[in-house]
């Protein structure tokens, strides 16, 4: 493959320079932010909070605009924004669309290219607005009650569906009328809360005729069903595929409340005809999850991405197809062991692009729907993240990696890959980087696995216990360590602050077949926890720059349940230990959590089945119950609205330090959910996440990192 990068002008010069048909307001404009580093800069805390994160690649029908969004931070008023940019397919003729206070979002072409539709608030609700491709002639479209969260449009541009959220649950205001005040939530089901919410409403997919002006006849297509699409929490607009006809709409929903939801994944696509109004179960019987539909060109097949088993999130994703006509249903995957993450049909219809982790990378695939042959259509030392197809047979999409954000990128017939925009490579070039390596780490079992290594920015490995190391543990449980870029638990910034950071695929990470994948169910403190002490072991012996008596442990979520099950059985190998939302006791999270289905497969059943050897050993095997063995200084986060590890798994993990006379902090973020969102705290987290570890993993003459 080659590889070529376009090197742009400063894009806000051009932006700005293409702007005057933008929307501007006089408000609070959240701009590209001040920075500069100083000459010899390493990666910092303040250039990670810079970067311009670049995001949803829409292409103009005609095949000559590259719609894509750029938002940036305000530290100062705590939050971000959004706005839209265009630019050629090879990376020319940027302009700037948008300049508003609030963030443009899910914006595609329309029209054949002439308009664009987006969300966008009014007064504090998200509606459908469109505009002119230029960016003039901005109108709401939508004045719906509860706001519009996401919407696609059908091919003729007569139609549009429209996700909005409908009532679910009846408060006791309105069940006892005369107590206004009352705040009591009544609740007689399973599923009552989700992530981060309180379930009183779910979002139905609505139908509306769409003149060019406005939307009418503003129809739910599921009236009186109690069952959420797209589902919470993830799903949106690729939870529906319109027919080429423009006659039918597939849509994905898990028709279960209460109980039932709670235990399964059994999603199904339902075709419903816009004629005579009648709704088909296409998928009846295909248990698991079925979700991400898309119609061939022709309207002929429809794909989409199926999982087999029920209550298994993390079971292999198969690209299934189904010929309209016949009703036969085939499986493109049974003989390619990996896990797809998204699909678009090339437009010539013969074959389907996929996205798919493997071997600690994520390239860009495509699979010959008659020949089921899958071929690799780029890959490198990066994740590609965006799927989308141009008629001359070339691809635009998304790529990032440890060492930098996403960047929009083109994917040329011939397999040649140009960044097409520079949105932080000036940025990023003024900056010192840490180095990235892949090293194979022999297993327990007799296995290799891939391991990511990131060296300090400018490493001496001729240098003997010089640099201090920290483990990232990988949440999930079964998300994959391919090149991820993320904007808290960044591994470039790590490297950058001194610290060589190890992070294994360990059991149970996409990427590596179906097997590996599988491992880690029931076997929480088994296998995995094996391979995470082979790693460390190992690294630290082929690094002899690594001071074996200064490494740590951090991760977030099953990170966290790592980092709590570790600090109770790592033979002093660790000196410094930080868990983010992890699970500290098994049993309590069995009964805390929401995502029945999720506890029930990957800890094997319910702590009182006396009889279930497997969750049995999940049980025995709590972190908690290794309390009496920690020794280690440890940090816990966690946000109080987190309601899928509830912030009391935290508050028990570090009572328990506390009592046992471990060097123990804890943060707690009050308006915060599984994850830390907001600027402020964010960079709060990051400065307390290297304060304590400098504290404990460097000398002290060098403990000033952290400001």
């Amino acid at each position: 493959m080659k590889s070529t990068t376009i090197m742009a002008a400063a894009l806000l010069a051009a932006a700005t320079a293409g702007c005057a048909s933008a929307d501007k307001t006089d408000g609070n404009i959240i701009d590209k932010p001040s920075y500069t580093a100083t000459p010899g800069e390493a990666f910092s805390i303040d250039a990670l909070e810079a970067l311009g994160r670049v995001s949803a690649v829409e292409v103009s029908p005609d095949g000559k605009k590259v719609l894509f969004g750029i938002s940036y931070e305000s530290v100062e008023q705590n939050k971000s924004n959004n706005d839209l940019y265009t630019m050629a397919p090879d990376g020319s003729d940027l302009v700037r669309l948008t300049r508003t206070e609030s963030s443009e979002g899910g914006a595609v072409y329309i029209d054949g290219g002439e308009k664009i539709a987006f969300t966008y608030p009014v007064d504090g609700v998200s509606q459908l607005w469109v505009m002119n491709a230029d960016g003039s002639g901005r109108k709401a479209v939508s004045s719906l009650e509860k706001g519009v969260d996401g919407f696609k449009f059908s091919p003729d541009g007569k139609k549009v569906v429209i996700i909005s959220n409908v009532k679910y649950t009846t408060p006791a205001s309105e069940l006892y009328p005369d107590l206004p005040k009352a705040t009591g939530r009544i609740i007689d089901d399973l599923m009552y809360k989700h992530w981060d919410e309180w379930v009183t409403e779910v979002p139905h997919p609505f139908i509306a005729d769409f003149d060019g002006a406005s939307l009418s006849n503003v129809t739910d297509i599921m009236e009186g069903e109690p069952y959420e699409s797209p589902m919470k929490p993830f799903g949106g607009v690729e939870s529906f595929a319109w027919s080429p006809d423009s006659k039918c709409l597939v849509y994905v929903s898990r028709k279960k409340t209460g109980l039932e939801y709670a235990i399964s994944t059994n999603s199904d696509l339902y075709l419903y005809n816009l004629d005579d109004k009648t709704t088909v179960n296409l998928t009846e019987g295909m248990m698991g999850y079925d979700t991400c539909p898309a119609f061939s060109p022709d309207g002929n097949t429809l794909a989409w991405l199926s999982m087999e088993h029920d209550g298994y999130e993390s079971d292999k994703n198969r690209i299934f197809i189904l010929d309209m006509a016949s009703g036969v249903k085939t499986d493109l995957t049974a003989d390619w062991d990996y896990t797809a993450d998204a699909i678009a049909w090339n437009p010539d219809g013969k074959s389907i692009y996929f996205l798919a982790a493997k071997g600690g990378v994520t390239p860009v695939f495509a699979i010959d729907v008659a020949s089921k042959e899958v071929r690799t259509v780029a890959e490198d030392q990066c994740d590609y993240a965006a799927l989308a197809p141009l008629a001359d047979g070339s691809l635009i999409t998304l790529r990032h990696s440890m060492l930098y954000p996403n960047e929009v990128y083109r994917i040329a017939p011939d397999g040649e890959v140009k960044q097409i925009s520079d949105v932080n490579t000036e940025l990023l070039a003024s900056v010192k980087m840490p180095e990235v390596k892949k090293v194979m780490v022999p297993t327990t079992d007799g296995k290799l696995m891939t391991t990511w290594v990131v060296y300090p920015v400018d490493f001496d490995s001729t240098k003997v216990a010089e640099y201090p190391a920290i483990l990232y543990c990988q949440g999930g449980p079964q998300q994959a360590v391919s090149q991820f870029w993320s904007y808290r638990w960044n591994l470039a910034l790590m490297g950058a602050n001194g610290y060589v950071v190890i992070a294994p695929n360990r059991r149970g990470l996409p990427g590596f077949g179906t097997e590996w994948n599988a491992q880690i169910s029931g076997d929480y403190g088994g296998q995995n926890m094996k391979d995470y002490l082979s790693a460390v072991d190992y690294v630290k012996s082929v690094t002899p720059a690594i001071d074996a008596k200064r490494v740590g442990a951090t991760g977030a979520s099953y990170g966290g349940f790592s980092v709590y099950w570790l600090a109770g059985n790592h033979d002093k190998r660790f000196a410094a230990l930080l868990a983010h939302a992890g699970i500290f006791n098994t049993e309590a999270q069995y009964l805390e959590t929401e995502e029945m289905w999720f506890a029930n497969w990957d800890m094997g059943g319910a702590f009182w089945e006396k009889d279930n050897a497997t969750a049995q050993r999940t049980f025995a095997t709590s972190p908690h119950r290794y309390v009496d063995k920690w020794d280690t200084p440890i940090m816990i986060s966690h946000g109080e609205l987190d309601y899928r590890i509830l912030s009391s798994q935290g508050e028990m993990a570090f009572n328990a330090a506390k009592l046992r006379g471990i060097p123990a902090e804890m943060v707690i973020f009050p308006d915060e959910n599984h994850w830390i969102l907001k600027p402020q705290n964010a960079i709060l987290w990051q400065r307390l996440f290297f304060r304590w570890f400098d504290k404990w993993l460097k000398p002290v003459a060098d403990n000033e990192t952290a400001n």
